[in-house]
């Protein structure tokens, strides 16, 4: 049975036996959408707020955006509905289970310190499954911030809007399956390319002096904006290939590439607190390779973890939530020789794998079989990347929540 502290104890004891804390605690979900999952994430942010000293949260959600979340819970008087609707992508902001996180970030951070306030982050790049946004915001970060620091500027902010030319261009809807459409090739593309790569090389070399007092935040904001610019330009590039799965693989890998450089980036301004708390889909926080299915195609590329995995070793760490079955979703019962078959057999308990039970699951992976699927947006886990994980929340069977269930 879960009680409302659930899965905070168990992840609790479950660190506590690791030789170091980590730096990031990553909590995957197998598919996007459904309320259980955020509001388990909520629950154990709830905990490590409390008993580990986390003050950060960061979610699958577009990286410039969530700026304005995260000035809205540290108190600058923006109204919720505004900030719900303008501060997330994917349509996220209309989740219960997240407005009940905004919610709660506010209340908890009512009358805390600056140091003391639980901060809110966007990690993903902006952009959607159909393309991605123009690198104008991005770009407009990074040269406002020179313009204001740098002793000169290079590049005009007028000649840059000029080679951006307008937005609809960049974000055509059929881009993604059509690379006609796409500018990211062409001599203004190009040009925008380059005046980054400078812009990135100044803001590199004057950033010693503003990485403190007043100017830090501000400093943070263009480093957000020249990683950005520079992942969109090149995101854009590869959306003008013709090869449909290699320009597909390449597409997913930049994206989580730009995923990861955020987290790494929001787990060295959080280093000497608690863990920096992450959530996103287990395909984009798992080790290893990282596939899906679409339509022709079967792309594959290395996702964030893997490079968190490089970078961070033992101090990053991944729970990968799985289900059993969830007849409101069109999920049944999983097969008995699937990994989510056995988790099921051994107890009918939402619980914690993890230590010995998926040590025992990892040695038998040679018997057991991939879960089969008609459901493009969920994916079961893979018995041979059971190595990608660090332990399992599995729901054995996952019933819908009932109305007004979303709580902090």
């Amino acid at each position: 049975m879960m009680t409302d502290d659930f899965p905070y104890p168990a992840v609790d004891r479950f660190l506590a036996r690791r030789p170091r804390p980590p730096r990031v605690l990553a909590l995957g979900e197998p598919l996007h959408g459904v309320e259980t999952f955020p509001l388990l994430r909520n629950a154990l942010l709830r905990g490590l707020v409390e008993h580990r000293g986390t003050r950060l949260v960061a979610l699958e959600s577009d990286c410039l955006k969530g700026r304005l979340v995260d000035a809205h819970v540290r108190g600058d008087g923006t109204a919720l509905d505004p900030t719900m609707s303008r501060g997330f992508s994917h349509g996220w902001g209309d989740r219960p289970s997240n407005r009940a996180l905004v919610e709660w970030l506010g209340a908890r951070n009512r009358g805390a310190g600056a140091n003391d306030a639980v901060g809110f982050a966007g990690f993903d790049a902006p952009m959607e499954i159909t393309g991605a946004e123009s690198p104008r915001a991005a770009l407009r970060l990074l040269h406002g911030f020179l313009t204001d620091h740098a002793p000169s500027v290079p590049h005009p902010w007028e000649r840059i809007d000029a080679l951006l030319g307008d937005d609809v261009r960049w974000t055509h809807p059929r881009v993604m399956w059509e690379p006609s459409r796409s500018v990211g090739d062409t001599a203004d593309a190009r040009e925008l390319r380059v005046i980054t790569d400078d812009l990135q090389r100044l803001l590199a070399g004057v950033a010693p002096r503003y990485a403190a007092g007043d100017t830090a935040g501000a400093l943070r904001d263009a480093e957000l904006g020249a990683r950005t610019a520079a992942g969109l330009l090149a995101y854009h590039r590869v959306l003008a290939e013709t090869g449909p799965e290699e320009r597909m693989s390449r597409a997913l890998g930049l994206r989580d590439t730009m995923m990861a450089e955020n987290l790494a980036a929001l787990a060295d301004r959080e280093r000497g607190r608690g863990p920096l708390l992450a959530f996103a889909h287990n395909q984009h926080l798992r080790r290893g390779v990282a596939s899906m299915r679409m339509t022709g195609v079967r792309p594959a590329w290395s996702p964030a973890g893997a490079h968190l995995d490089r970078a961070l070793g033992p101090e990053y760490v991944v729970i990968a939530l799985a289900i059993g079955s969830a007849p409101h979703l069109g999920i049944d019962a999983p097969p008995p020789d699937s990994v989510e078959g056995r988790l099921c057999a051994a107890s009918p308990e939402p619980r914690l794998v993890s230590g010995g039970e998926l040590a025992r699951l990892r040695a038998g992976s040679g018997d057991l079989t991939a879960r089969g699927t008609d459901d493009f947006a969920y994916f079961p886990l893979d018995p041979d990347g059971l190595d990608d994980y660090d332990a399992i929340l599995f729901l054995p069977r996952l019933a819908p929540p009932p109305p007004g269930a979303a709580t902090p």
